[in-house]
């Protein structure tokens, strides 16, 4: 009967964590990102990665919303150029309802039980935003996002790409209290 209570918490944590983004950032400790105000979208990187040209857009629209937000304009001669890259792969989750197998009797059943479990299949997506300084060509932010990918609704997967780089481009500039 205890177990029962621990049900709803533990339904609300699988619930939730198919839901997040998991994001990391790595930058260059050397560089000075308050010299940064401009941006432009690096082409040759961007045409590299492997998803359709329409997610390319809701990406980039979704990146120049948040670098705009954050006072940076876009410009002909940027200070950084942004570039991204993609990863997909199908995460298969296994769930075992079972509490084993065996013979036994209740009112309502009578005979051999066997168990069952059920399978999930996911498509998790990773999007990399490099940020490149425009005079020394050199790496000097780069954030990563891991999610859950929504592909069957148009207006979801765009709210979902939308949520994915916001929470990256929150940890740009680095070392800002949040």
């Amino acid at each position: 009967m205890k177990a029962l209570k621990f049900l709803p918490l533990l339904l609300l944590f699988v619930f939730t964590s198919c839901s997040t983004v998991r994001v990391a950032t790595d930058y260059d400790k050397e560089a000075n990102f308050n010299q940064y105000r401009s941006f432009a979208f690096y082409k040759p990187g961007i045409d590299k990665a492997k998803i359709s040209d329409l997610d390319k857009k809701r990406i980039l629209r979704a990146i120049d919303a948040n670098l705009s937000a954050k006072g940076m304009s876009k410009s002909e001669t940027p200070d950084l150029l942004v570039s991204i890259f993609t990863k997909e792969r199908e995460r298969v989750d296994v769930y075992n309802n079972n509490f084993g197998y065996g013979w036994g009797w209740s009112p309502w059943y009578y005979g051999t039980y066997y168990g069952g479990s059920s399978v999930s299949r996911t498509t998790e997506g990773t999007l990399f935003i490099d940020l490149i300084d425009a005079k020394t060509n050199n790496l000097v932010w780069q954030g990563m996002g891991n999610a859950d990918l929504v592909t069957s609704n148009m207006e979801k997967k765009e709210e979902r790409i939308r949520e994915i780089v916001a929470k990256i481009l929150a940890e740009y500039p680095p070392g800002l209290k949040k």
